[in-house]
């Protein structure tokens, strides 16, 4: 089983998953049911998935999303309890394969395991494993080699039992083939629509009906509780305003970091290279220098002839058809004997032969390009905010935990942490628990917090929440306002038009019915005047979807063929078919594998899932509710 593991590219990128992304789903501690954590979140069977697994599993998870999406992550969702016991079930999951290779005495042998790892190519070194790289990379991520093998093994044994589940998946051909016909299926129609919106002017309706309406539901028309609150952010620019860096540090980072405002200086040069190999016998390397020696001598009786001489006789096939040119390049571009020569020599200076690894050059220097550099006053105010971001990244720890203490130990008020850290005390306008925002964020932790009982009675500051990362808000209510059912004249416009739309919509429907069972038995409709024919795909729906199941349920003996849809707006709809195209297909048609592949997918995942909930009674899964909700996100 282990060989065909090990020769399986999927499980190999798994396992290099692993080590570049520190188990980032499930972390270590999901390999060994005794870790401490200080009480469990879950069991599976006898073992424990701890507090501090769960907690790591999770901010990995986290972390990994933040990274895939370039950092734009509602936070809202990191809250949310959905989230939670999706990484949770993940956890629950591995450990239910992992008891379940146990029992089955699934081994990888020690041989087996080296073979694997060395065949990793994070652990290699120009093709070959190299034990320092391996154990280097393993000290960066605090782990053993121990502690890693027993991992690596854990997970190929889980693996193992995975592929052997998913891989008993099969599909039929034929079915495949009905499949891939029908969704290719294409037909012609024309359309008529019969629109709601020439009713609606024509539906009345009296004072009494609306009011009814109003009456019929107490809850529809209620406005939610609500609240304004004074509020004040606390984020990295908070910290920067509070800064003052001096003139001798920022000319200090100016000094030390001159590459970064400016070029250095380029050269360019041309040259003639007669070949001498390094390890090249005395005798050929003295035959090679006299061939140098006489072309040098040509070129100091007449520097002129350098472009003509490179093209006759220099070896160097790059630039030899080029005169020898070898454009601008800076110091460290060439090797060093050649780098030493160009940028010791004069402008159009030819220099001495110069002895390289790749034989004797003849260089003149063609162009000189000084190093440049943007003056201090230019970049002073560049310099300041990155110091400034250096010095907040620093404190902004300490800084973030004196805010939320403040906040916390003097609660009747926002002004002490303002004052504390120069923060401005905000007014928000009113805010509705499931739609508010604050600041421009949207975080389920603050509106519960704000929306709390104690918040409401006692008005003090709701505990500080980081609602981005880098950014937190406290607040404290300064108005409330409870449910309210919203008066019928501030909804009776609404209430007036939701009542004509749904009335005319039954005249829509009733006219679009009569007129189709008039076309259905052959008499003429005047009114009805037939779109251009268009061609619709069942697998490509371009229309709404009682539409298109409506069009391609139509029988197509006899055509042309009628159907009429009610549309979401309202709004009937007449069909007419024109005529149907089936595709033919070859056995060998790329697209029917590519669907069977896709299939076999979807029922290895169910054949999977089904796999893991009978796994999952075998070994009896509890989950501490208290527990996943307490670990902060």
């Amino acid at each position: 089983m282990f060989e065909a593991v090990r020769k399986n590219k999927r499980i190999s990128q798994v396992i290099l998953a692993i080590i570049i992304i520190p188990f980032a789903f499930f972390g270590m501690d999901a390999y060994f049911s005794g870790a401490p954590g200080g009480g469990e979140v879950a069991t599976v069977g006898k073992s424990k998935i701890t507090v501090m697994e769960f907690d790591r599993a999770l901010r990995e998870q986290q972390d990994r999303i933040r990274e895939l999406s370039g950092g734009q992550v509602d936070r809202a969702m990191f809250e949310s309890e959905f989230f939670r016991r999706s990484v949770l079930n993940g956890l629950i999951n591995q450990r239910v394969l992992q008891l379940y290779a146990e029992d089955q005495r699934i081994v990888v042998t020690p041989p087996q395991l080296q073979e694997f790892i060395a065949s990793l190519p994070a652990f290699q070194d120009e093709g070959q494993f190299s034990l320092e790289r391996y154990e280097r990379l393993l000290r960066a991520q605090g782990m053993s080699p121990a502690m890693f093998e027993a991992s690596v093994a854990q997970d190929i044994r889980v693996q193992a039992v995975s592929r052997a589940i998913g891989d008993t998946a099969f599909v039929g051909t034929p079915s495949v083939s009905r499949f891939v016909e029908a969704q290719l299926e294409e037909r012609e129609i024309r359309d008529f629509p019969v629109e709601v919106e020439r009713f609606v002017d024509a539906v009345e309706l009296s004072e009494d009906e609306m009011r009814a309406f109003y009456d019929a539901d107490t809850t529809r028309f209620e406005r939610p509780e609500r609240v304004r609150v004074e509020y004040v952010v606390f984020d990295e620019a908070a910290v920067m305003a509070q800064l003052d860096i001096d003139e001798a540090r920022i000319e200090a980072f100016y000094e030390g970091n001159r590459d970064r405002y400016g070029v250095p200086e380029e050269r360019r040069a041309r040259h003639i290279l007669i070949q001498v190999d390094p390890d090249a016998t005395e005798e050929v390397a003295a035959e090679a220098q006299a061939r140098a020696r006489e072309i040098l001598d040509a070129l100091r009786e007449d520097p002129s002839r350098f472009e003509e001489l490179a093209r006759e006789h220099s070896q160097d096939p790059g630039s030899a058809r080029d005169g020898g040119n070898l454009g601008f390049f800076g110091r460290g571009m060439m090797v060093e004997a050649f780098d030493e020569a160009v940028f010791g020599m004069e402008l159009n200076e030819i220099s001495d032969l110069v002895r390289t690894d790749f034989g004797f050059h003849v260089i003149e220097v063609t162009g000189i390009n000084p190093e440049t550099f943007r003056p201090l006053a230019e970049v002073r105010d560049e310099i300041a905010r990155e110091v400034g971001r250096q010095e907040a990244s620093s404190q902004f720890a300490i800084l973030a935990e004196q805010f939320a203490n403040t906040v916390y130990e003097q609660p009747d008020s926002l002004e002490p942490a303002a004052e504390l850290l120069g923060l401005e005390v905000r007014t928000s306008d009113w805010i509705e628990r499931e739609s508010g925002t604050l600041a421009g964020f949207r975080s389920d932790r603050l509106m519960n917090e704000l929306f709390s009982t104690d918040a409401r009675e006692f008005r003090e500051n709701v505990e500080a929440v980081e609602v981005e990362r880098g950014t937190l808000i406290s607040a404290r209510i300064i108005d409330y306002e409870a449910p309210a059912r919203l008066p019928f004249d501030e909804v009776r416009e609404a209430i007036e038009r939701e009542m004509r739309v749904e009335r005319a919509a039954v005249l829509a429907r009733e006219e679009g019915e009569a007129k189709l069972e008039m076309v259905r038995a052959g008499e003429p409709v005047e009114e009805i005047e037939w779109s251009t024919i268009r061609r619709v795909q069942r697998g490509s729906p371009t229309l709404p979807a009682a539409a298109m199941d409506a069009i391609f349920r139509a029988p197509s003996t006899e055509l042309p063929a009628h159907v009429g849809v009610p549309l979401p707006d309202g709004s009937y709809a007449l069909y007419r078919i024109e005529s149907v195209q089936r595709p033919e297909l070859e056995a060998d048609d790329p697209r029917l594998r590519l669907v069977a592949q896709q299939y076999e997918q979807i029922m290895a995942q169910k054949d999977f899932d089904a796999y893991l909930s009978a796994l999952r009674e075998r070994y009896p899964v509890q989950i501490r509710a208290a527990a996943l909700r307490s670990v902060e996100p």
